[in-house]
């Protein structure tokens, strides 16, 4: 067993026996904590010996994109039907503690916004150092320090402004922290020369931080999985775990995590995911706004599967509803819970607006429920209690929908999960789309992951259906309802004066003040280069503050 003993700090750098440098400034005795020489020595193991394993995966998934820019299109995989097969096999028993998990909300890594999620009444919070927090440097060490406090029932935060202290309830929701996806670097700690993945950064710090205090509770560390697309990366993720916990002599099965189906790949791989996850895996999630701007990437060649404007597309529409049946019936099949999606709507202050807000997530969770999902996410602590009504209604007293009856499903085909939906196509969604961009990535490169935008919490994901969207009409000079053609040109005039609006809504000083002007020449770059950027946050990392 390592020893987890905190030798002297010495500002967060590694000893020269280290194969990883840590070139990030650490401000407090806070940080320096979380970067101690022992927190180092696991994180390097780590990065050492899966580095190369996570190149090789990674790889992969470039060789199956390219296929399919080339024409081909997802399937189910013909070299593991005898997974599919073979009925006998299931996941690991679930903890006790894990098996409610009726409304989850999701949020940032910010301290106050910490508290207000573990205390929401909420049965989980989903703490995310991805999609929903920029990774600046004091972001993601700070997020750590604020889990480990939160884990520790020691959070607190003063709002001076307001004369307020936040302090947790008895009884905070259960936490999972999600580290970030595969692709994202962490340029602030190098391992030859080059940054190292965040995903092994965030995995590690939470679980060395925050092991032996949540086993002192008699429960082990849990976590969500973003962006997975194949069972490769699955079983890349599940050795990390597994050499995790022989690193520190824990039981296997001290990690648990739930994956996000948030892919179009991974949804014709879900079998084989939990298949090779099988010892550490409770659940799968519909993270349905990753997925549906995974459709636009992974087809984005495919002149035939083009989506209508984003904000016309809901879990109501045939590929969306196949993909959220397949997910509930293939996890109650091998015993894991099926997750709901996210809710993005936030309440207003404006009583006819808020009325509208409550009618379009009770019915969205009304359909999440119908189909079996064991649960939902919800973006803001008011609609805790909306989406835990209507889950308290269908389980009626059960803790979940394990038992549900998915036998009225029939077999749902990879023609029913490609199959693309009608909706408008108008210079009015266009312009919006436009404007959502610029407002995220503005407010992403300024160090702030999750932005209320128009009556909706934008994060990452949607944003990134927004600015997807945009590439592929110009691309293949998709027509308006009204017979405009989509070309370069006229998107330029279009984010030209969409650059006006933002000035006239947030007004001069303001404007003046952010990066609106510097977004946009990204946001041009992004939506008319030739090459789709796989992912919007990778050229905007250099951005960051």
């Amino acid at each position: 067993m390592h020893s987890t003993q905190e030798r002297e700090v010495t500002g967060g750098m590694a000893n020269p026996c280290h194969s990883i440098k840590v070139i990030g400034t650490l401000q407090s005795a806070q940080q320096q904590e979380i970067l101690s020489p022992s927190a180092l020595d696991f994180l390097d193991a780590l990065v050492t010996k899966f580095s190369q394993p996570l190149e090789e995966v990674m790889a992969l998934r470039r060789q199956h994109q390219s296929q399919f820019d080339g024409g081909k299109l997802p399937d189910f995989r013909a070299d593991t039907q005898h997974i599919r097969e073979d009925k006998s096999w299931k996941v690991a028993p679930i903890p006790k503690v894990l098996q409610d998990r009726r409304v989850e909300i999701t949020g940032p890594i910010d301290r106050k916004m910490v508290i207000n999620a573990l205390n929401s009444g909420a049965k989980v919070f989903m703490c995310c150092f991805e999609d929903a927090s920029a990774p600046t440097w004091e972001n993601m060490i700070d997020g750590q320090v604020n889990l480990r406090d939160a884990n520790a029932g020691t959070i607190s935060y003063l709002d001076e402004k307001k004369g307020k202290e936040y302090n947790l309830v008895d009884a905070p929701a259960q936490l999972l922290a999600r580290p970030r996806g595969l692709h994202l670097p962490e340029k602030h700690i190098q391992y030859n020369g080059k940054a190292i993945a965040g995903c092994l950064m965030d995995f590690a710090l939470y679980f060395f931080h925050n092991y032996q205090t949540r086993a002192q509770k008699g429960e082990g560390v849990y976590y969500y999985i973003p962006k997975l697309e194949s069972m490769e990366e699955a079983k890349w993720w599940d050795d990390v775990f597994t050499f995790t916990e022989d690193y520190f002599s824990v039981e296997r099965g001290t990690i648990k995590a739930t994956i996000l189906i948030e892919t179009l790949p991974a949804v014709f791989q879900m079998e084989e995911i939990l298949y090779v996850m099988r010892e550490h895996i409770v659940a799968m999630n519909c993270g349905r706004w990753d997925y549906i701007f995974s459709y636009i990437k992974t087809l984005k060649n495919h002149k035939d599967r083009i989506l209508p404007d984003r904000h016309s597309i809901g879990m109501d529409k045939p590929f969306l509803n196949a993909y959220s049946q397949l997910l509930v019936k293939t996890c109650h099949a091998r015993g894991a819970l099926a997750m709901g999606g996210m809710s993005a709507f936030i309440p207003s202050s404006d009583p006819q607006v808020m009325e509208q807000v409550l009618a379009k997530v009770e019915d969205d969770k009304n359909r999440e429920s119908s189909n079996g999902h064991d649960g939902t996410w919800v973006a803001h602590p008011k609609l805790v209690d909306i989406a835990m009504d209507i889950f308290d209604k269908k389980l009626k007293g059960s803790v979940n929908q394990m038992d549900y009856d998915s036998s009225y499903v029939a077999e749902i085909t990879a023609e029913q999960l490609l199959a693309p939906c009608e909706g408008p196509r108008n210079q009015e969604g266009l312009r919006k789309n436009i404007r959502i961009a610029l407002y995220y990535i503005e407010a992403w490169i300024s160090g702030v992951g999750c932005v209320p935008i128009y009556g909706l919490m934008e994060d990452a994901a949607t944003a990134e259906i927004s600015r997807a969207g945009i590439w592929q009409w110009i691309k293949h000079g998709v027509k308006l309802d009204d017979g405009q053609v989509v070309t370069e040109a006229y998107f330029r005039s279009l984010l030209a004066e969409e650059l006006i609006t933002i000035k006239q809504e947030v007004g001069e000083q303001r404007y003046a003040q952010g990066r609106f002007e510097e977004t946009a020449k990204m946001f041009d770059t992004l939506s008319t280069q030739d090459d789709f950027a796989e992912f919007l946050t990778l050229p905007s990392y250099s951005l960051l503050n």
